[in-house]
């Protein structure tokens, strides 16, 4: 696991309670935990499709040529 023993952990540990606060943890937990999900849900989904309808650009341009006038 990246070359991490138990003491090292430990170390982590310690100094993400002195910084977050131990009442901050399960909030941060639950936010990475959602970053995680969301994060393998866009890795994973197929991208959406563009159903959008595409304007005629000659259509358009007839409009606004018979505006003009």
């Amino acid at each position: 696991m990246l070359g991490l023993g138990i003491q090292e952990l430990m170390v982590i540990l310690i100094i993400v309670m002195v910084l977050f606060g131990a009442s901050k943890l399960p909030e941060l937990g639950k936010g990475m935990g959602s970053f995680i999900k969301n994060l393998k849900k866009g890795l994973t989904e197929q991208d959406e499709i563009d159903v959008t309808p595409k304007k005629d650009t000659a259509d358009v341009k007839e409009k606004v040529e018979n505006a003009a006038k």
